[in-house]
């Protein structure tokens, strides 16, 4: 059975400090129940149907991300990460090595750069896809799960061709990416067809099924609210945050890749695009935030797919911690002892002792990473900031004194990613 339905009076822990008030109840909604995708577990007390606190358990994936980093070089721990936000791998990998490189202080190509903030947008356009039509589905929108989902098949046909993986795709390495575009004409025809037509079509539909449907708009408008004020103060981000009305997005108040002036090198300006903003703080300002942050995405792609520079994706290769090109490999003897000791050897290279936090702005707000490094090849501590982790915190008090029935609605709106929750 998906929960199971108790005395609270039999449970000192969730009637520990509480007022009697009469019958109340504990539901254990979750780990099974489809709403939590399986590895959420929600202990809710209830009155009647109304919830009146909430205790969530996390844990269930029993992962260990962080203390594998510490196990791992700094190359071979992009698998890793990339199993941490698995609606969109690609985050984890920017923000990742983008904390690595900004401990090595390396400085990517400009081709590296704009590849990679289009790989970035298009996880974001992936993970949004992902919650809309979850959050849907929960309550009972099929339709427009399906309009959704074929456009994130569509990302996934985008992704596993620039990387050649469908799903983890590993492709970032520090100092550039695995690999550069196999045909880069093949490539832009992909994107362009997906952020020009494919996906304004399937938004519009979205919006046609959901943005005025009174079954929708009843069980999303004023659930789940929180203010601006408390939405700081919990340290919320992403969409969460900006539906509540907290005006921060990394991009634009921490520059980072094609998001930064100058970013080719030549003193192009950064990429324009608009932040959206909601006051009401409800689901339902949740739910329009993406779907205007997707729109927003695809603008940023159409300004970038065009404009992609010529030359390498890696930094030059005569430091130890950058894969030398394939054609090196195969024709020259320096080019093959290199990569045999970075990848066949198992020794990576050195980092400087040191600490850093490097950060993006992923689907679900601010991703970073927390390394101290020895010195060694690999991390001495590893530490992760998710926007799930940090989002779901706040869950027991979105959902208390609504109705059982808002659990799916009020989840769905925050987007958890199971596997963020781990340690």
């Amino acid at each position: 059975m998906p929960f199971t339905l108790t005395e609270a009076s039999a449970d000192p822990l969730l009637t520990e400090n509480l007022p009697d008030q009469g019958n109340r109840w504990t539901l254990n909604f979750g780990p099974q129940h489809p709403a939590t995708h399986t590895t959420l577990r929600l202990v809710l007390e209830l009155d009647g149907e109304r919830i009146i606190r909430c205790t969530p358990h996390i844990g269930y994936l029993h992962s260990g991300f962080e203390k594998l980093g510490e196990h791992l070089n700094y190359n071979q721990y992009v698998t890793i990460v990339d199993r941490m936000d698995y609606s969109a791998p690609i985050y984890n990998e920017l923000a990742w090595h983008g904390a690595v490189e900004k401990l090595m202080g390396i400085e990517l190509t400009p081709r590296c750069k704009v590849l990679r903030t289009i790989a970035g947008e298009l996880g974001r356009i992936q993970s949004h896809l992902l919650c809309v039509s979850a959050a849907g589905l929960d309550l009972g929108a099929f339709t427009a799960f399906l309009y959704a989902f074929n456009e994130k098949e569509a990302i996934y046909d985008i992704v596993e061709y620039m990387s050649g993986q469908r799903f983890h795709t590993s492709w970032t390495r520090v100092g550039g990416l695995n690999q550069d575009l196999p045909d880069e004409a093949v490539f832009k025809k992909m994107v362009r067809k997906f952020v020009n037509d494919d996906l304004p079509r399937a938004l519009e539909d979205v919006e046609k099924l959901l943005n005025k449907n009174r079954i929708f708009v009843d069980r999303t408008k004023g659930i789940g609210q929180i203010s601006e004020k408390e939405a700081i103060a919990w340290s919320l981000s992403g969409p969460v945050a900006r539906a509540s009305g907290v005006k921060r997005d990394i991009r634009k108040d921490e520059p980072y890749l094609c998001f930064a002036d100058n970013w080719d090198g030549q003193g192009a300006p950064a990429v324009d695009f608009q932040v959206p903003i909601m006051t009401t703080g409800d689901v339902y300002a949740r739910y329009l935030v993406r779907m205007e942050e997707m729109k927003q995405s695809a603008h940023i792609i159409r300004q970038l797919i065009d404009h992609i520079p010529p030359g390498p994706v890696n930094v030059s290769p005569e430091g130890k911690e950058v894969l030398p090109p394939k054609d090196q490999v195969y024709s020259s003897i320096e080019g093959l002892i290199q990569h045999f000791e970075l990848i066949m050897t198992n020794r990576g290279f050195e980092a400087p002792r040191g600490e850093v936090y490097g950060c993006i702005e992923s689907a679900n707000g601010e991703l970073g990473y927390y390394i101290v490094s020895s010195g060694d090849n690999k991390p001495w501590r590893v530490r992760t900031r998710p926007g799930s982790f940090i989002n779901y915190q706040v869950f027991p008090k979105l959902i208390e004194g609504h109705q059982i029935s808002d659990v799916p609605a009020v989840l769905g709106s925050l987007n958890i990613i199971a596997a963020e929750l781990d340690r």
